[in-house]
C-alpha cells in the first residue's frame, strides 16, 4: 500500500503507521509551523483528528503546501482607503517557512491522488473541474463533521459542515461523510470563481521546484522496481 493510495482513501491505519513510526511531538511541532495555535494533545490518536482546530486555522495550513512550504497568516483586511482613495493604512501578513519546497510539492503531487483516485474523485467526473486540484476529505465520530480542503495553485478553500451542538449528525456514514456534505459545496463554489474572469484566479498547475530532486510520484512504478530488487532472477543452468 503507498502513501499516495492510502491518503486518497482516507487509510487511517497508514497514518496510525506513520504515528507510531514519528511519534505526536513531531506531528504538533509541525502543525505550530503550519500556523496551528489551538491545543493540540500529544496523544497518537491526534493522527485521526481528535483535537479541535478551526476552520481559519485549517486553511492557513493547507495554503503552506501550495505556497511552496510558506506559511501565510490569513488576514482579512489588506488596506484602508478613504472616499477619495487615498491609501490609509496597508497591511501585511506574517510569513514563516515551515518546511522545504520540495517537501510541500510533494504532500501537493500526494494530495492530488485524493482527486484523481480517492474520495474526492467526483470533483472530476461528477462537476467537472479537470484543473489540478490538490485536496483531503475530512469526516468526524458519528457524522457530525463534514470537511473538504481543497488547494489551487490561486486559492485554498476550506468547507466545514455540521453544527455547534454535536448532537446534530447524519445517520449513516454514506450521506454524512465528507466528500457528500463538504465537498459539492467546494465544487459548485469554485466553479463559480472560474467562471468570474475578474479574480484572475487561473487553472495552471503547481509550480515545481527549481531543485534538482527526484520528483517521480510514479508509486506503481516504485514499488514494481522494489520487487524486483526484493525477488532476484533465478537463472537455471544446464547440468554437464
Amino acid at each position: 500500500m503507498t502513501l499516495r493510495w492510502a491518503l486518497a482513501h482516507s487509510n487511517n491505519r497508514i497514518s496510525a503507521y506513520l504515528m507510531k513510526r514519528f511519534g505526536p511531538e513531531a506531528t504538533i511541532q509541525m502543525a505550530r509551523r503550519m500556523g496551528v495555535t489551538s491545543q493540540i494533545p500529544a496523544v497518537p490518536s491526534i493522527c485521526l483528528g481528535v483535537c479541535d482546530i478551526s476552520l481559519y486555522e485549517m486553511v492557513g495550513a493547507m495554503s503552506t503546501f501550495a505556497n511552496r512550504g510558506v506559511y501565510v497568516k490569513p488576514i482579512f483586511i489588506t488596506k484602508i482607503e478613504d472616499k477619495n482613495g487615498n491609501v490609509i493604512e496597508t497591511f501585511k501578513a506574517e510569513q514563516t517557512e515551515a518546511m522545504d519546497e520540495v517537501t510541500a510539492y510533494k504532500m501537493v503531487e500526494l494530495m492530488k491522488g485524493v482527486v484523481y483516485e480517492g474520495t474526492g474523485v467526483r470533483l472530476r467526473f461528477k462537476y467537472g473541474l479537470r484543473n489540478p486540484i490538490a485536496g483531503k476529505t475530512g469526516t468526524t465520530q458519528n457524522q457530525s463533521d463534514g470537511w473538504f480542503m481543497g488547494i489551487t495553485p490561486d486559492l485554498t478553500t476550506g468547507v466545514w459542515t455540521g453544527a455547534e451542538d454535536r448532537s446534530v449528525h447524519f445517520k449513516t456514514i454514506t450521506l454524512g461523510q465528507g466528500s457528500n456534505m463538504a465537498l459539492p459545496i467546494w465544487a459548485l463554489y469554485m466553479k463559480k470563481v472560474y467562471a468570474d474572469p475578474t479574480l484572475h484566479v487561473s487553472q495552471g498547475d503547481f509550480t515545481k521546484p527549481v531543485a534538482n530532486v527526484d520528483l517521480d510520484f510514479d508509486c506503481d512504478k516504485i514499488e514494481e522496481e522494489q520487487k524486483a530488487v526484493a525477488t532476484p532472477e533465478i537463472i537455471e543452468e544446464d547440468e554437464f
